[in-house]
């Protein structure tokens, strides 16, 4: 694998890795902060709605990953430019469209 790819890769990864530990910190205090009254479920849910809707694109990105991971390791063809595309969308932290 080229070293500037294996680097974005790698500069990916540990984005994700930072996003999902402090998303997953927020989202257990909140979840203590709720189990004192509905109340204050009502007043938050959307929150740890928002915080759980980020740990989903982590994983989302972390198989993106993989899957370019293991195409490139399993074929001879390389990387597409739509791979490329899709990999520097991930790093800036943009969805791409399927």
């Amino acid at each position: 694998m080229d070293r500037k790819l294996e680097k974005f890769i790698e500069q990916a990864t540990s984005n994700v890795t930072e996003d999902r530990a402090a998303t997953k910190s927020l989202l257990m205090t909140l979840m203590k902060y709720m189990q004192v009254s509905d109340d204050r479920h009502k007043e938050v849910g959307m929150v740890a709605a928002k915080y759980l809707e980020t740990l989903q694109r982590s994983n989302e990105q972390l198989v993106k990953l993989a899957a370019l991971v293991q195409k490139k390791t399993s074929s001879d063809q390389g990387i597409t430019e739509q791979d490329k595309k899709e990999l520097f969308d991930l790093i800036n932290g943009e969805e791409t469209e399927e």
